[in-house]
């Protein structure tokens, strides 16, 4: 496979070898249906399964679906053999960020368009609940275009991953990026250690080189513990500021992302309307979810029909075959079992869609915030066993005249979560729901135990074989993106 071109799964012609680690390869890829140039990371599934990284393999999975943005890489779909794992992402011709530094430092202006774009993605990751945790030059990815792409989350933590107190534990990431909190090894909060990392990888674009940095590691971490770091002479004062509180080795004055984008050398970077509204809708998506429970039924409808023209997330014809049943990959490691998300199809427009999810969460009780994209995201008003309840429920276009919706639990507890989209968002959406996806076992579960001798109906098409017939409908009417 290294040297000639082989063709995968009938869908991919794979040439040469990109990259490699550990556990997996990555090669250049080419779509056999579109043409579209791709990156197949190869993962060795007896490997992972020999040294326990099952859990990883599916969280990058489950986040590379969260985490859909211009400046992240895309997970176009997920294939699998009885031995290999294939992942067809978005191919990044530029390379890695790394190997331009390696060159030398970067111009101020490119430096500053670069370190724009990681924090509008992190900002981003951070809203869906993903906390990266090795940001570095290394994946930090550029298109043809010179845009950043965040790629490998590998090593990556969802909101739930969090234990009672709030924080993270597990110890992971780069040494030289790493934030002093997570070396002490006491939980850290996984939004401000990744703004730690965000700024080494700014210190490291301007001065080309490393701000911590010793070939005795405890030192380097005695560096980074107190933040010993010096700017040279060519940094701008501003950019010395931003540094200083970007280092902070205390997590709890440490800038926040709100504030990096208010400081006044990063928005002179924002040159388009473009990245403008871009940016002003994250300040939208960042505002207290108790001002949006204050909003007066008066001005709601007001809202309602802007939202309506609210840009959202396609979905090709990628997504909605890796969503399958047939291609869930969890069955590879383990016994099925209750799934923490759960999506449907519409044929409603996008604004009654809105209408019908804000009704449904007033009626659960579930303060809702409204995000850019397509997004809700729902929260309890009390504390659970697990924290507070938050639920996040997205709206992608298929065609303008069809939605997937998918419904995910971001915190909280799981029971807590599953009895809510039982009892209160499925049959409380029903109205607009044309078919849940894995609808058939669904409803085998909740029977199973109440199953009785009588007559069973007659068999009728499952909602993922109702979803595969309107998508090669589609497919044949090149209705799809």
């Amino acid at each position: 496979m290294d040297n000639k071109v082989s063709v995968l799964m009938e869908r991919y012609e794979v040439g040469r070898l990109l990259g490699q680690g550990t556990f997996a390869k990555v090669y250049y890829g080419r779509s056999i249906i579109t043409g579209q140039s791709v990156a197949i990371k190869m993962i060795d599934k007896d490997k992972i399964l020999r040294v326990g990284l099952i859990d990883q393999i599916k969280r990058e999975i489950s986040v590379m679906r969260l985490v859909r943005h211009p400046n992240i890489v895309q997970l176009y779909e997920v294939m699998a053999t009885k031995t290999k794992i294939y992942f067809a992402l978005e191919y990044a011709k530029g390379g890695e960020l790394f190997f331009k530094v390696a060159k030398g430092r970067l111009k101020e202006d490119v430096a500053r368009k670069y370190f724009l774009q990681l924090i509008n993605a992190v900002d981003f990751c951070h809203s869906r609940g993903v906390y990266h945790r090795d940001l570095k030059p290394e994946n930090l990815l550029l298109d043809e275009n010179e845009n950043l792409k965040i790629s490998d989350f590998g090593l990556s933590a969802l909101a739930e991953s969090k234990r009672q107190d709030g924080l993270l534990h597990t110890t992971c990431g780069t040494p030289a990026y790493v934030a002093p909190e997570v070396i002490n090894r006491k939980g850290y909060d996984g939004a401000k250690a990744d703004i730690w990392s965000c700024g080494v990888v700014l210190y490291v674009l301007l001065a080309g080189y490393l701000p911590f940095h010793d070939s005795n590691l405890m030192e380097m971490y005695r560096k980074i513990g107190k933040a010993e770091f010096k700017c040279p002479h060519w940094f701008p004062p501003e950019v010395r500021r931003l540094l200083v509180r970007m280092l902070d080795p205390n997590p709890n004055t440490r800038i926040s992302i709100v504030k990096i984008r208010e400081h006044p050398w990063f928005r002179r970077g924002m040159t388009s309307k473009t990245t403008k509204a871009s940016l002003e809708n994250k300040d939208l998506a960042s505002s207290s979810t108790d001002a949006g429970s204050r909003q007066s039924e008066d001005n709601s409808a007001a809202a309602s029909d802007q939202l309506n023209h609210m840009a959202l997330s396609n979905f090709n014809a990628f997504d909605i075959i890796s969503l399958s049943a047939g291609f869930d990959l969890s069955r590879l490691f383990e016994e099925p079992c209750r799934k923490k998300e759960a999506r449907f199809t519409s044929w409603k427009p996008a604004k009654v869609i809105i209408s019908k999810l804000e009704e449904v969460a007033k009626h659960l009780k579930l303060k809702a915030t409204k995000r850019d994209g397509g997004l809700f995201k729902f929260e309890g008003t009390k504390e659970g066993r697990k924290g507070i309840l938050s639920i996040d429920a997205e709206i992608f276009e298929v065609t303008p005249a069809f939605h997937m919706v998918e419904i995910k639990k971001s915190n909280g507890d799981t029971l807590e979560y599953q009895k809510i989209l039982d009892d209160g968002l499925r049959p409380g959406l029903q109205d607009i729901v044309w078919v849940w996806q894995g609808e058939n076992e669904h409803l085998d579960s909740q029977q199973q135990d109440t199953q009785t001798e009588q007559q069973q109906p007659e068999p009728q098409a499952s909602g993922d074989q109702k979803q595969n017939l309107l998508l090669q409908q589609l497919i044949l009417q090149d209705k799809l993106p």
